[in-house]
């Protein structure tokens, strides 16, 4: 978990009905990549901790049996449910649950995805507990965006969103350090997935990278969408100062972009898998 900081109910408060629009998607290809690096039939269910609106659970979820999404926030559960109705995705439940009360009585299951939502929680005892609620050889996924551009992007169409400005415009209302519901975020989050999956006994680590490579053309209204997606700009820190900050954060994208109309390139996407091993080894009996 972040250091210095604590969970509470306000991570995302009143992001899930932005995170759609806001959001850029993962690269084309996720949930089939997925499938064929894990050998994906149907059969076996699949849960996603901390779900969100559904992103990354809905495409899976023909994969497999059944597929659980779990969140603590209901918005975005509400949001899930929504999303799956209207793609027509029947086989997905929902529970709303922090990683920290898994099992939850959910059961077992063949894969465990985490999608930019792991470092978030208490990583050791989540772990620990997924190693468990895994079937003999089951995956934990760990979805991220990639971090490395291509180091010669052709030049995009439209100008680029102004990330820098935007992210000076929210400390400037809400503080230079970074906002996490009632908490900050002094140091940012943790990384290093690997050590403590190795720690809780997972093995047999195996990376894949989806290129996406298209560029999205982005609106103003997007751009908004996406910061109010945010955790560290979430609509509720700024409490009656809302109105302020979307109007200046408006006027700046006007003055990048008086047409109101962006580009963006769609980043890689890079799946992460560990596997529970087979077979559980057993210390060995002291010799007598």
């Amino acid at each position: 978990m972040p250091d210095g900081w604590q969970w509470d109910s306000t991570l995302f408060q009143g992001c899930a009905a932005y995170y759609e629009r806001g959001r850029l998607p993962y690269a084309p290809g996720l949930a089939e990549t997925l499938a064929a690096a894990l050998g994906l039939d149907g059969r076996g269910r699949l849960l996603d901790v901390g779900c969100g609106p559904g992103t990354v659970i809905l495409p899976l979820a023909r994969f497999f049996t059944e597929a659980v999404g779990v969140d603590p926030d209901v918005d975005m559960l509400a949001e899930a449910e929504r999303q799956a109705k209207r793609r027509g995705v029947t086989n997905t439940r929902w529970a709303a649950a922090r990683a920290e009360d898994l099992p939850a009585g959910l059961g077992t299951f063949r894969v465990v995805v985490f999608a930019q939502s792991f470092h978030w929680t208490d990583r050791d005892r989540v772990a620990a507990t997924v190693l468990e609620m895994l079937e003999p050889g089951g995956a934990f996924v760990h979805v991220a965006d990639a971090k490395n551009p291509p180091a010669e992007p052709a030049p995009l169409p439209l100008p680029a969103p102004p990330y820098a400005q935007i992210s000076d415009l929210v400390r400037r209302y809400l503080g230079p350090v970074r906002r996490a519901g009632q908490g900050t975020l002094v140091n940012g989050t943790p990384d290093r997935e690997d050590l403590v999956l190795a720690r809780a006994g997972f093995e047999n680590f195996e990376r894949h990278v989806v290129e996406a490579g298209a560029v999205a053309d982005r609106t103003a209204d997007d751009i908004v969408a996406w910061v109010f997606s945010r955790s560290d700009s979430a609509p509720h820190l700024f409490g009656d100062r809302l109105e302020d900050f979307e109007r200046d954060l408006r006027a700046m994208l006007r003055q990048t972009s008086p047409g109101d109309r962006f580009a963006e390139r769609l980043p890689a996407t890079e799946i992460m898998i560990w596997h529970k091993p087979l077979t559980t080894h057993s210390a060995a009996s002291p010799s007598t």
